[in-house]
């Protein structure tokens, strides 16, 4: 196959396999090697599975300790690949990508970089999905490369975005799960602990500056369409979380789930919640 744009900023990570579709090295703006991969949607067949113009692309973006290979974000893959071709990826810092996490800082240009290469493949329409840390991202994603910011040309814009068990604003310590978190990001022990019992490099420098905030960025996202989703059984982050998303955000263009026993992100989220988001999607980026 010729190579396409995305000759420029993706190389070959490992043999492309047929059952889990292309596997790739993106580079991110900020020189940062991501592991990626492309999933095509299942109901595509071997003559058409080059023709992408047509078919939506869906962005995953795992948690915090999660990676492109951990059986959660793969059930997730699997169940939207039944809607739309997929492309998954690990955070900088975690799984087989390169650099340190940040925590949601400049994992918004890891993101940036898994769009341009969807658009790359042919997709003409993308959507985020984003789960916890991964979720924060889209949404500070769709605020800085979204309609408002011209950022068409380069293609990292998304069309719809969906963020799924998101904090509304940083620092927060109101939950044990959360503490338990804050005591890996901030101590020595606790990334040593990230390291090697997780997978997952931490940055040991503090934000300088603070990024914008989830709730900041919410109301820069429209005229894009935005789903917010969070379960009344969530660990990590109460209510008020997705209720101040909701609050900040544009009303013409948002939508809130408040889901009944569900609890956090990709580790919670069954195929019924994955279809029903996956079906929101489609309905606002048709084919």
């Amino acid at each position: 196959m010729t190579p396409g744009p995305e000759a420029d900023f993706a190389r070959s990570c490992v043999p492309s396999i047929t059952s889990s579709g292309q596997r790739v090295c993106l580079l991110t703006s900020d020189g940062v090697r991501i592991e990626a991969a492309h999933t095509p949607r299942r109901a595509r067949n071997e003559a058409a599975s080059g023709a992408c113009a047509d078919a939506p692309a869906i962005v995953l973006a795992h948690g915090f300790t999660g990676a492109l290979d951990r059986p959660a974000l793969r059930r997730a893959a699997a169940a939207f690949s039944q809607h739309a071709d997929v492309i998954t990826f690990s955070f900088r810092g975690h799984g087989g990508s390169g650099g340190r996490s940040t925590v949601g800082d400049r994992e918004v240009e890891d993101l940036a970089a898994a769009v341009r290469w969807a658009r790359a493949l042919g997709h003409r329409r993308v959507a985020t999905v984003g789960f916890s840390m991964g979720g924060s991202v889209v949404l500070r994603h769709a605020a800085l490369h979204g309609p408002g910011a011209h950022d068409e040309r380069t293609g990292a814009h998304p069309d719809t975005a969906v963020s799924v068990s998101a904090p509304a604003r940083w620092y927060y310590r109101g939950t044990a799960s959360m503490r338990r978190v804050h005591w890996a990001i901030t101590r020595p022990g606790g990334r040593l602990v990230a390291r090697f019992g997780l997978g997952t490099r931490i940055h040991p420098e503090d934000w300088d500056p603070v990024p914008l905030s989830p709730t900041e960025a919410v109301p820069l996202i429209a005229p894009t369409p935005l789903l917010l989703v969070h379960g009344d059984r969530d660990p990590y982050f109460p209510l008020d979380h997705p209720r101040m998303l909701s609050a900040a955000a544009d009303p013409a263009t948002t939508e809130l789930w408040i889901e009944p026993g569900f609890g956090h992100a990709e580790n919670a989220a069954g195929p019924e919640l994955l279809g029903r988001i996956a079906e929101w999607i489609a309905a606002r980026i048709p084919a």
